[in-house]
């Protein structure tokens, strides 16, 4: 039978059995209703709730309900669940099932763009208005965030997240401010797509894979573009974050993998548009190539090392935003990069797409207004490639719903063809529904395609825009920048001897260290080395973030147990010890490190030819600079002589 239920949610309907009980009534309820138990819910006869219906453990036969009767639900203020997003990829089946016993924790862009009524004002037009200066007419009346009109004037091709949001919640007649709370009887308007075969079906067949029918098979998908983006733009608060991500690049001529580490805002340039402001770029490990990168980010230690940066962000007030990496080929001229990414080849390859649905799955965006507890991704993709000037810039990009919800489906698999993107051929115990696309063929028309066996990625693709302040204020400014993390091959090891040196160079002055220490490089490796409490890592991020009252924070952390004994452990420490690269177990010359002459420090018994052997030498190949103690290049593995 099927029974109505009505909650401030809306109405639901739920299957149930005739010898069910009505606990198991409760169970079936709580999910749909985002409860963290079924005693949470209180059901009555009445809208008023005087009648309660409490009998558990009887059938819902012997309680007088018959098909198609109604009754009312409601949850305990303080049981009332919510969603919060994790660092694990959520399964497929559970994507759209709020989590019971956490409470949604937006962004606080989310809530400020709430409380905004996202009206676009327009001045008095001098030609056709023809009122006076206190009224208003067609003409210049405010227009709605998501008018197609201004959209298409101002060639704002994707709308912002949140007028997507206005509009929908104007069909049930809602404007202004949504700050409030959800209208009872208004169902929560947005749902994240799942493309997977619905579990626990009471149709009466045997589950998945050995029965299913239509109502828990899903539909035909159709791919177009999303006329929504839930990030518009990608702001860099310094152009030195890019530069030091090519230095790698310029040295070796190989890629570079990095998360972006940063916070969301307000965008001015987009009605209710949110961008993302990247503060720092932290290096996984990860395997450097010519002509792409690996990267195990299903490893325990990948996990382990992630983790590590996202505390030392979250203590700054940070968090990961998206993910950057380089596409770069020295072009024949001399200072110049091949174009090779444009609408004639591909924007991102297959493989790329795949690895950034997998991202953003990992990364949820928390929405109130969303019947799972949250709705797409805020997560980025900035590929840095070269443009049509042969110039080095930046690309920002995010996957749809769609690609996220085939994803997390296990429908698609990169091809061959950077520009193709295959689907899966169905197995038993793979549903795969009917995938098509839609596109203008030559006599301008459109036409619908079968995505089997493959189908171009940029129907998975929303462009953002990208850029950088006028007047940088960068949350990591310190003077002398410490070494990126996992460039030992590059004789750029991390090492205790030059935390130490960096630590000294504030000799021992608030006002210096506090300068210092804004570097997130050397936060996420103060952190590792796990001396500082959790206590003290917070404190410093205090210091970064709170810049009137540095100072002050900072002569709290010189008197702090757990800074106190690491100065001790450094001052204490061998110079082997000191020198001891943590990533790579050997011990390093800090001098050649740096690129500074390894002499020899006895001067008196030094000899042109010795202090010459202990110099680093340059590659007459490659005029790479190589440890005077190696005999071939290690950039392009020829012989010294």
């Amino acid at each position: 039978m099927l029974i109505r239920i009505r909650s401030p949610d809306g109405m639901h309907r739920i299957e149930a059995g005739l010898k069910d009980t009505l606990a198991q009534l409760l169970e079936k309820l709580a999910p749909v209703m985002n409860a963290p138990s079924p005693d949470a819910i209180v059901l009555t006869r009445d809208v008023g709730g005087q009648s309660i219906l409490a009998e558990f453990e009887q059938s819902i036969i012997s309680l007088g309900l018959k098909h198609g009767d109604m009754l009312f639900a409601t949850v305990a203020p303080s049981a009332r669940p919510s969603v919060e997003p994790t660092g694990a990829q959520p399964s497929a089946s559970s994507r759209n099932r709020p989590a019971a016993g956490s409470f949604i924790v937006q962004e606080d862009v989310d809530s400020q763009l709430e409380k905004d009524d996202g009206l676009i004002r327009r001045k008095r037009d001098t030609k056709f208005c023809k009122h006076g200066a206190n009224a208003m007419c067609e003409y210049c009346t405010p227009t709605e965030p998501y008018d197609a009109g201004y959209l298409a004037e101002n060639k704002i091709k994707h709308m912002s997240f949140h007028a997507y949001l206005r509009k929908i919640l104007a069909q049930s007649k809602i404007r202004g401010d949504i700050s409030g709370g959800i209208p009872p009887n208004i169902p929560l308007p947005l749902e994240d797509l799942d493309y997977c075969v619905k579990p626990h079906c009471l149709s009466g067949h045997a589950p998945w894979p050995e029965g299913i029918c239509t109502k828990c098979q899903p539909s035909a998908v159709t791919l177009q573009r999303q006329p929504f983006r839930m990030v518009d733009n990608v702001e860099f608060a310094s152009s030195t974050i890019i530069d030091r991500l090519l230095s790698f690049w310029r040295s070796t001529r190989c890629q570079r993998f990095g998360f972006l580490y940063g916070r969301y805002d307000r965008s001015p340039d987009v009605p209710l548009g949110i961008k993302a402001i990247v503060e720092a770029i932290y290096e996984p490990k990860q395997g450097w190539e010519e002509d792409g990168i690996k990267i195990d980010v299903e490893s325990e230690d990948f996990d382990n090392e992630v983790r590590r940066a996202d505390a030392v962000a979250d203590a700054c007030g940070l968090k990961v935003v998206g993910m950057i990496f380089t596409d770069l080929e020295p072009a024949t001229e001399s200072g110049r990069v091949v174009y090779r990414r444009h609408a004639n080849s591909y924007f991102l390859t297959s493989l790329e797409c795949r690895l950034a649905a997998y991202m953003e799955l990992k990364h949820p965006n928390a929405s109130r207004w969303a019947r799972g507890g949250h709705f797409g991704s805020k997560f980025v993709t900035c590929c840095v490639g070269g443009n049509e000037d042969g110039d080095i810039d930046v690309t920002a990009w995010q996957l749809s719903n769609s690609a996220m919800a085939m994803q997390a489906a296990n429908l698609i698999v990169p091809s061959s063809v950077p520009s193709k993107m295959c689907v899966l051929e169905p197995t038993k115990t793979r549903y795969v529904p009917d995938v098509f696309y839609k596109y203008t063929n030559e006599y301008n028309l459109p036409v619908t395609a079968n995505a089997k066996p493959a189908f171009p990625v940029e129907y998975l693709l929303v462009n953002l825009t990208h850029g950088f302040p006028k007047d940088p204020n960068p949350m990591f400014h310190s003077d002398n920048p410490f070494c990126i993390e996992n460039r030992d091959h590059l004789h750029q090891a991390q090492t205790l001897g030059l935390l130490k040196r960096h630590i000294n160079s504030a000799q021992g002055a608030p006002a210096m260290l506090a300068v210092v220490l804004a570097d997130f490089h050397f936060l996420v490796y103060l952190a590792s080395l796990d001396i500082l409490g959790p206590n003290d890592i917070k404190l410093i991020g205090r210091i970064v973030c709170d810049s009137a009252n540095s100072v002050q924070l900072a002569e709290e952390l010189l008197s702090s147990s757990g800074w106190q004994t690491l100065s001790l452990m450094l001052q204490e420490a061998s110079e082997s010890d000191l020198n001891h690269s943590a990533a790579t177990g050997q011990v390093i010359d800090e001098r050649s490190t740096h690129g500074a002459p390894a002499s020899n420090t006895n001067s008196n018994n030094s000899s042109a030819t010795s202090a010459a052997a202990a110099s680093p030498w340059a590659c007459r190949h490659c005029t790479f600079v190589n440890n005077p103690s190696h005999d071939s290049c290690d950039m392009c593995a020829l012989p010294k002589d």
